[in-house]
């Protein structure tokens, strides 16, 4: 994913709805198992030909006290603010955060911020609600104010604020009706431009 991410850069909301819609399935599944993987990042969601994800590398993964967690786990630009501050966290919390900033790269080919850090600049600008700026500073001035509110909710500071898998379903983003398979090969297309130019 990370390889199809930096051939074809920002993929817009399509793109994300596209691969958000996959990976709720697989957070649905995996943390329905009792299981949080801890290290969810583009390098490891691997995609086959036809744009199917599949979560590997579970190196970081545990089934073991899964809402009372304490060890330092995770890639820094991905990790929730709770491990950096070496909080007590909850796995499916810090999943989730994760899975946000994946689907904030999908859709604008950038990162959201260099850490989730009460002092980084850009995530600040979330956490102190200067959204304006933010969405200034990331060139998201034209995204739809579905998607902002999807994502910031998904950036909250405190783990316990940000939605769960049937809250996003359910948010008015993801109940858009978009046509998966004319979006996959809109995608495709897209990568196979890419790779030829």
């Amino acid at each position: 994913m990370f390889d199809v991410c930096q051939t074809i850069g920002g993929m817009g909301e399509m793109g994300g709805r596209y691969f958000l819609s996959q990976m709720l399935d697989v957070l649905s599944y995996m943390h329905g198992k009792g299981v949080v993987h801890r290290d969810l990042k583009l390098e490891n969601i691997l995609v086959d030909d036809k744009m199917n994800l599949k979560v590997a590398d579970f190196g970081f993964a545990t089934f073991r006290k899964i809402h009372n967690l304490k060890s330092y786990r995770g890639t820094m630009t991905y990790m929730a603010p709770e491990i950096k501050e070496n909080k007590v966290y909850d796995g499916i919390h810090i999943d989730m955060f994760s899975t946000a900033v994946i689907l904030f790269i999908i859709v604008q080919g950038i990162f959201p911020f260099k850490e989730a850090k009460k002092d980084e600049y850009f995530y600040s600008l979330i956490i102190n609600n200067d959204l304006d700026t933010y969405w200034k500073k990331t060139g998201g001035q034209n995204l739809s104010a579905e998607f902002k509110d999807l994502i910031i909710k998904m950036f909250s500071y405190d783990g316990k604020n940000r939605p769960t898998i049937e809250e996003i379903r359910a948010h008015p983003w993801m109940t858009t009706k978009f046509e998966m398979k004319q979006i996959r090969s809109d995608i495709l297309n897209d990568l196979s431009e890419k790779r030829s130019a």
